[in-house]
């Protein structure tokens, strides 16, 4: 089991197909595909903008 707090995302069928789609081709997890491009997203904000030093939760 992970530490990792679970997150539930609804997003329409044709887009969980796609995505899908480049999980596969990656050789990855629709979870582990997410992953990758929040992460990518994060990267390029922090680029454009800075690094996210402090971060709050808002619940």
């Amino acid at each position: 089991m992970s530490n990792y707090p679970r997150f539930t995302l609804r997003i329409p069928r044709s887009m969980l197909n796609k995505l899908a789609y480049t999980a596969k081709f990656y050789g990855r997890t629709k979870n582990k595909e997410i992953e990758m491009m929040i992460r990518k997203y994060i990267n390029d904000f922090e680029r454009m903008y800075g690094t996210i030093t402090s971060v709050e939760e808002d619940e």
